[in-house]
């Protein structure tokens, strides 16, 4: 097996795991570590065959604890999920096999189907992938599963919120109060719980900008926080990302790309005001965490200074918005 570097080997247990899960004339002739995901570590596996056609696979393994939760829990979502989605309007991995245990891998593992295009983060061509985006969450929102996943869990609470150094301290303890209160009522909807631009594949135009006529999204990848609970989160999480991704104006409009797109969120202003702060005051726990992806992909600029500033300007002016 040829590695593109010596991080991507695959370990002996696993290595050989996965050889089970091949056809009969197969094997791995390569593997190449794939970047951007921040709870496990992620290969392109190359495999072969006697034929001389190729195919690629792609294998999750946990190898540290991670602040979602117990890994077998996290693979027998993502599991679940590809199988879910197999037929539907929302293209995903094929499940090839799942150890979330770690009864045969070194760690638990997961093992897909490799989906073509790639993740854009680039501000160039945001104003068409919005819409493309917008409507591929209403697609994932429209998913009735036969078995419902597990209901949404908030890993974070009024108390583990922190405000960022020069933020607006009355806007922040105002936002903080709010989900001090219970969550408000909502219709369960199928949740990718992670749907952000570094999760979604485009098929891009061979030249051009990244939001050129022609681009097209491929697949949407990690499923392993796939829950069910209120279309408002997801589509919080993603508004919130796009707004440290690429500033904060850019939050609100995916909302408003959601809604046009046929999404519908919570009936009343003060519950769509819950889920949509809610995820900033997350993130302001892990800012860290959450910028560096973005800064590996190539977006250096967004120091954990700027993030911070950006969390802050956006949280402000969601609290500052008409009800």
């Amino acid at each position: 097996m040829t590695n593109h570097d010596e991080a991507a080997t695959v370990r002996p247990l696993t290595l050989a795991w996965v050889r089970r899960h091949l056809e009969a004339d197969e094997r791995i002739v390569g593997a190449e570590v794939l970047h951007g995901g921040a709870t496990a570590e992620m290969r392109k596996l190359t495999v072969g065959a006697r034929d001389g056609g190729v195919r690629h696979l792609v294998l999750r393994s946990f190898v540290d604890p991670t602040r979602q939760g117990p890994a077998e829990d996290l693979l027998h979502r993502e599991a679940d999920a590809l199988t879910t989605l197999t037929g539907t309007g929302t293209t995903a991995p094929g499940l090839v096999a799942v150890d979330p245990t770690a009864a045969h891998c070194e760690h638990p593992s997961l093992l897909m189907t490799h989906l073509p295009g790639r993740p854009v983060t680039d501000d160039g061509g945001l104003e068409a992938r919005l819409p493309l985006l917008a409507r591929q969450l209403v697609a994932i929102h429209a998913v009735r599963p036969a078995v419902r996943p597990r209901e949404y869990t908030a890993l974070s609470t009024a108390d583990t919120a922190v405000v960022p150094g020069g933020a607006d301290a009355a806007a922040w303890a105002a936002a903080i109060d709010v989900i001090r209160t219970p969550p408000p009522r909502y219709e369960g909807r199928f949740l990718h719980r992670d749907f952000q631009p570094g999760n979604v594949l485009f098929d891009l135009p061979p030249a051009g900008p990244a939001g050129a006529a022609g681009a097209r999204i491929s697949g949407v990848v990690d499923w392993a926080a796939a829950s069910w609970g209120p279309a408002d989160l997801d589509v919080a999480h993603c508004s919130t990302n796009l707004a440290l991704l690429h500033g904060p104006e850019w939050g609100p409009r995916f909302t408003e790309a959601y809604q046009e797109a046929g999404g519908t969120l919570a009936a009343t202003a003060a519950a769509r005001l819950y889920w949509q702060v809610r995820v900033p005051l997350a993130f302001s726990e892990e800012v860290r965490w959450v910028a560096r992806p973005w800064q590996e992909a190539g977006r250096a600029e967004l120091t954990v200074r700027v993030v911070e500033q950006r969390l802050n300007t956006y949280l402000t002016s969601l609290m500052d918005a008409p009800g």
